[in-house]
């Protein structure tokens, strides 16, 4: 991440919030968990997280015409600490407990519908 203000910019938005604390409690997660979780559409999914990607917060995969994302190391100590801030504040959210249970049972019972069993 290389500006302070940016960091905070791309997550000034309640989307890419959840879509980072998803990141942050589950490795890796396909655009179809982002849609079914957080009842959005596949194009705002697919927006807020090539913002996040394009912010440096995450990385992507492609398999097939599936595209898989994952939280990307950060090697900055600011960056680091900001995102263990983050990490905090977002556990403390009313809600945060049942987009992780939301998550995990979606996961749990997907089946064909993305391909992924990660």
């Amino acid at each position: 991440m290389k500006d302070v203000a940016q960091f905070f910019k791309v997550l000034a938005d309640e989307a890419r919030l959840d879509m980072v604390w998803l990141l942050m409690n589950f490795r890796e997660l396909c655009v179809c968990d982002f849609i079914e979780v957080l009842g959005i559409t596949q194009s705002k999914a697919s927006r807020h997280l090539r913002t996040l990607y394009s912010a440096g917060l995450v990385d992507d995969r492609r398999e097939g015409a599936w595209v898989y994302y994952t939280l990307r190391p950060q090697t900055e100590p600011l960056t680091r600490a900001q995102l263990a801030a983050l990490k905090r504040s977002l556990a403390a959210r009313p809600g945060s407990n049942d987009i992780l249970e939301r998550c995990a049972s979606w996961r749990e019972n997907r089946g064909s519908s993305c391909p992924s069993k990660l």
